[in-house]
């Protein structure tokens, strides 16, 4: 077995290392995020009952889905910590095989529950008879492809533990541009190939998700990355552990958002299909922006996981105050684009005119607080890196349910759809006092307030 190459994140500026892995997730996440987009225009071709069966998935599959970016958390904390700790080569390696394999058997135990319980889990739902047929015909072929995404997520949370940013985003843009490509000869057949409707995206999906998989772990064993290296059981159980303990409460920390987001819609549903119209434009346009900050928070995680185990903790702390920097500069210059932008934008991808005037006011309200959020996920990332993903789990639930839906519902009967809006507003502004609390608490960030420091014994312990 080769050694790794790997770029050390633990010398040099800490600004570099941040954008060396950062810069390429954006584009990563980009395309992931433009498969969704994809899947819900084809499928929308096809009439109101495969577009009404997407509405039903998306939310399910979402949540199943933090499952992955869980285990990718946990994957990413035990390898950067070993990588900075210049543990030997083989022990690495072995770390990430184990990841690899438990992660798949994980989800494959994962999609045949689901596989199971789909049929009651979306009656209860509410989906008709028709819509039921429409998510028949997907969910178990999705089911099929998610051990396949798992594996990727967790060989590419190797790429980035290593300081490889470039192929961890390489492998999700293969498979949004296979999965893209493939939709429509699916979903609507081509030549002497039959349509497959609703099963098609999932075919698509599948497809994509297996040479996407196949194509992360070859480089990684390539590159050294990933081996056996003796008794490929050697240190299972302490590495299961360290797993379990990041990616459990991280898998719980990312499906809360998609939760909440569900009864904060229930909320907007209270004014009408218009206001949910508009609501669920603005926040696709919210994703799109939110991208550059969410791949700081992939790059702030093996920044931070390499200086923790090489005892470089200033540095890592250095990491964490720029990032929120950025953070909040980005979250600015997002604000005014949105704000003056906003009616165009909101005409490009809204259906009706009311629908579009409450996404622009969405956008004009809300895009000023988006640093408040991205300053939330990226201190999430440095938490996990830093094997405190209880803290990172607590932080995404307190704006979730002690700040964004009380105050949503409060404000949809107080003052209507603008309630809602000053309720997110809230939420993002409050996460950054939130962020700062739970790195304090945890050691990633120190300063003093007036002449009283943090208490050591919380630092240390946290």
């Amino acid at each position: 077995m080769s050694n790794p190459q790997t770029r050390t994140l633990t010398e040099g500026s800490t600004a570099r290392a941040l954008a060396v892995v950062s810069a390429p997730m954006s584009l990563g996440i980009l395309a992931v995020i433009s498969i969704g987009l994809a899947d819900a225009y084809f499928l929308g071709q096809l009439g109101q009952g495969p577009l009404a069966a997407v509405g039903f998935i998306f939310p399910v599959t979402t949540a199943i889905t933090s499952l992955s970016i869980g285990l990718s958390a946990g994957a990413n904390a035990v390898l950067s910590q070993s990588i900075g700790r210049a543990r030997n080569n083989s022990a690495v390696q072995r770390a990430a095989l184990q990841a690899i394999g438990l992660g798949t058997l994980l989800a494959a135990a994962v999609a045949a529950m689901l596989w199971l319980a789909y049929p009651t889990v979306f009656a209860l739902m509410g989906a008709d008879d028709a819509v039921l047929g429409h998510i028949g015909a997907y969910i178990p072929i999705w089911c099929a492809s998610f051990p396949f995404l798992v594996a990727m997520m967790v060989g590419n949370a190797a790429f980035r533990a290593h300081g490889d940013g470039m192929r961890a985003a390489a492998t999700m843009v293969v498979a949004a541009i296979v999965n893209i490509g493939l939709d429509p000869i699916l979903i609507f057949g081509l030549g002497p190939l039959p349509a497959f409707d609703v099963a098609g995206a999932a075919w698509a999906t599948l497809v994509a998700r297996a040479l996407a998989m196949a194509l992360a772990l070859t480089w990684a064993w390539r590159r050294g990355l990933i081996g056996s290296c003796g008794n490929p059981l050697t240190d299972l159980a302490r590495n299961t552990r360290e797993l379990v303990k990041v990616g459990a409460p991280a898998a719980f920390s990312n499906a809360i958002n998609p939760a909440g987001m569900a009864l904060v819609t229930a909320a907007v549903a209270t004014l009408g299909q218009a206001y949910v119209a508009g609501f669920g434009a603005a926040t696709r346009v919210q994703a799109l922006a939110i991208v550059p900050l969410l791949a700081l928070s992939a790059g702030i995680g093996p920044v931070v996981g390499q200086n923790w185990g090489a005892d470089k903790q200033d540095r890592a702390r250095q990491a964490l105050r720029q990032t929120f920097l950025i953070c909040a500069g980005y979250g600015l210059l997002a604000g005014a684009g949105l704000f003056l932008f906003a009616s165009p934008i909101a005409a490009t991808i809204a259906s009706g005119e009311e629908a579009t005037r409450h996404a622009a006011l969405y956008l004009k309200v809300v895009g000023w607080s988006l640093g408040g959020y991205g300053i939330l996920v990226t201190a999430n990332a440095a938490m996990n890196a830093r094997s405190r993903a209880l803290w990172s789990m607590s932080l995404s639930l307190a704006r979730i349910f002690a700040i964004y839906l009380p105050l949503a519902w409060l404000g949809v009967w107080t003052f209507g759809y603008i309630g809602i809006l000053g309720a997110a507003v809230m939420a993002n502004l409050l996460a950054i006092w939130g962020a700062v609390i739970a790195t304090r608490a945890t050691g990633l960030l120190r300063f003093k307030m007036g002449r009283v420091a943090w208490p050591a014994r919380l630092a240390s312990s946290g």
